[in-house]
């Protein structure tokens, strides 16, 4: 584009930050505007002048404004090759002056989803301006104002930036159309159980940002990044850090592990240590600090570099607790002003503040160029659906610990054998091939704290083995989902030893 061919913007936007200081900077470069609607007033009460889409193609808007740049006028204009004579040719013919500058957002469907909010000619001049960004520039994101401005200001855009701008256009238009797919999905008619339709969607289609460049990946040789869906927070976008180096892939992994588990203990005062993405310590209690200094005593050895995670203001008295604790991630809700100090004296601890974690929707995993999907894992915590299936009923302290290994069996690793004496995990098996082994691990964690405590087991226990390791570990209840083909003999193997044993039929597998 040279300096003496007439330079022409149009601007058609409903996010308007910095729509009229960017309009005014394209006038006093020698830009024409070309606007419509509800820009074209902003524009004009901003002290811009501005000509009428409708003016150019000749055609009043129509259709209570669905219709008002889908004309040849405006579509010509755009995607003219300028490096091919007919194409020029045809637009002198036909009197259409090249448009070079395209701003536009689109209707705000992502937060206020209906039909009058699907844009059609909104996404489709981002296309076309996209598609020939050789010769026109195309702006959605009003950040990049001042850039784009800059570069005028000097001649032109580059050939970088109009790449840049390109691709933005095109990654914002999918995630407007990947919004709208998923919004169809949710407000489609349920099918009936008759139907018995799968409970995922036909087709996935996901856009995310990248919101945070990690430290490093999951080893310091590979790259890591956090990412957020394209319209959507996460809670991470509420975190807070006060201190501590910046997080690395498996510090996010691990905090995500830990702050989603001590909110699934319920409302009492929580703590839980995480090493791996699995618990090696959680309790409840009165007070933080002491539900801090049971999850810790459950397996100090493991809890050496692990992620500690509080559901309330952590206060200075646990702050002091972790003061002798190499310790990576401490996140809670808030921190006492005195507890923060303290902690910040501790320059490499990465202290986190945050808001409770959002319920999951699907959860997705790579397979190679694929995608594993499912739905989440909920965890039922209700001794109305549960059935005791030994001769002896839990007793209301047994049923307490049996719930809470109960939460905390659904979020350790597969195979998962969890024990818990008053309200405080005192072994975990975590990861293991077959159950005994999980088992053996949790007892000799426990190293006897079990006795009269419960037994949790992710899975069934397939051989009455099992059952007789935890009544072995000192546990005098156990849970876990029932349904093995050797049920009677796991229940005969637990009435002899004088346990209560509660089916929940629900599995809580883990990989």
């Amino acid at each position: 584009m040279s300096e003496q061919q007439a330079r022409r913007a149009l601007l058609s936007v409903y996010d308007k930050e910095g729509l009229v200081a960017f309009g005014a900077g394209l006038i006093e470069l020698g830009w024409e505007l070309v606007s419509s609607g509800g820009t074209a007033a902003a524009l004009r009460d901003g002290g811009c002048a501005v000509l009428d889409v409708s003016e150019v193609t000749q055609a009043a808007e129509m259709l209570d404004g669905r219709v008002k740049t889908l004309h040849p006028n405006i579509h010509g204009g755009i995607l003219a090759d300028r490096s091919k004579p007919d194409h020029l040719q045809t637009l002198a013919d036909r009197g259409i002056a090249p448009i070079d500058l395209v701003v536009s957002n689109l209707y705000p469907f992502t937060t206020e989803p209906s039909i009058e909010t699907i844009d059609i000619g909104g996404p489709a001049m981002v296309r076309a301006s996209a598609k020939n960004f050789d010769a026109v520039g195309i702006v959605t994101d009003p950040s990049d104002y001042d850039v784009v401005l800059a570069e005028l200001g000097s001649g032109d855009l580059s050939a970088t930036t109009r790449r840049r701008l390109a691709r933005k256009a095109f990654a914002h238009t999918a995630a407007y159309d990947a919004a709208i797919v998923t919004w169809l999905d949710a407000t489609s008619e349920q099918p009936t159980e008759a139907e018995a339709a799968p409970a995922l969607p036909e087709t996935l289609h996901l856009s995310f940002v990248r919101d945070d460049v990690l430290r490093y990946g999951e080893n310091p040789h590979q790259v890591g990044a956090r990412y957020r869906p394209a319209h959507q927070d996460t809670w991470w976008n509420t975190v807070t850090q006060h201190g501590g180096k910046a997080m690395s892939y498996l510090n996010v992994y691990d905090t995500e592990a830990a702050w989603r588990l001590v909110h699934s203990l319920g409302s009492d005062p929580a703590a839980v240590v995480i090493k791996h993405a699995n618990p090696c310590g959680a309790a409840v209690a009165d007070d933080l600090t002491t539900a801090y200094e049971r999850a810790h005593a459950c397996d100090d050895v493991s809890a050496f570099g692990g992620i500690v995670a509080v559901n309330g203001p952590l206060p200075a008295s646990l702050a002091e607790a972790l003061a002798p604790v190499f310790t990576e991630v401490v996140i809670a809700p808030s921190f006492e002003p005195e507890a923060l100090a303290l902690l910040q004296e501790k320059k490499n601890l990465r202290i986190l503040e945050a808001a409770p974690p959002e319920a999951g929707e699907l959860e997705v995993r790579s397979l190679g160029h694929g995608l594993l999907v499912q739905t989440p894992d909920v965890v039922t915590v209700d001794r109305r659906a549960w059935t005791v299936a030994t001769k002896r009923e839990p007793t209301e302290a047994e049923w307490n610990d049996l719930e809470l290994a109960w939460r905390i069996a659904a979020r350790v690793m597969s195979n998962s054998i969890v024990l818990v004496k008053d309200g405080q995990a005192v072994g975990v098996g975590a990861g293991q091939q077959n159950r005994r082994d999980a088992g053996r691990i949790a007892a000799e964690k426990a190293a006897g704290r079990a006795a009269g405590g419960a037994c949790a087991s992710d899975a069934f226990f397939p051989f009455r083995d099992g059952l007789d390791a935890a009544a072995e570990a000192g546990a005098t209840a156990v849970i876990q989902p029932g349904g093995s083909i050797r049920d009677d003999e796991v229940i005969d193997a637990a009435n002899e030893a004088g346990l209560a044993m509660v089916f929940t039929g629900e599995r809580h597998f883990r990989h």
